[in-house]
């Protein structure tokens, strides 16, 4: 049986291997490929507009129990990245 897990954005239930987990470390938000980095993670699509809405929305600071405004920068490149190949 396939992990499944959703999208904090837009609530869509996908296979684990087709989505990013995202934590929170020291004030940054990085992608975990691996899924093996300590602390909450948030799942969302690899997708800017999953990006953005979770991010304008708030659902992916409510989902890491994160107050305040954490760097977005590392997960953008990464989305980028991503999209690129």
């Amino acid at each position: 049986m396939v992990p499944v897990r959703t999208c904090v954005a837009c609530r869509k239930r996908a296979p684990r291997t087709e989505l990013l987990r995202v934590v929170a470390h020291e004030g940054r938000l990085l992608v975990d490929d691996r899924a093996v980095l300590p602390g909450r993670g948030a799942w969302v699509h690899p997708e800017y507009s999953c990006l953005d809405r979770a991010v304008a929305r708030g659902t992916l600071l409510r989902a890491l129990r994160l107050s305040g405004k954490p760097d977005v920068s590392p997960l953008e490149n990464r989305l980028k990245t991503l999209m690129d190949n």
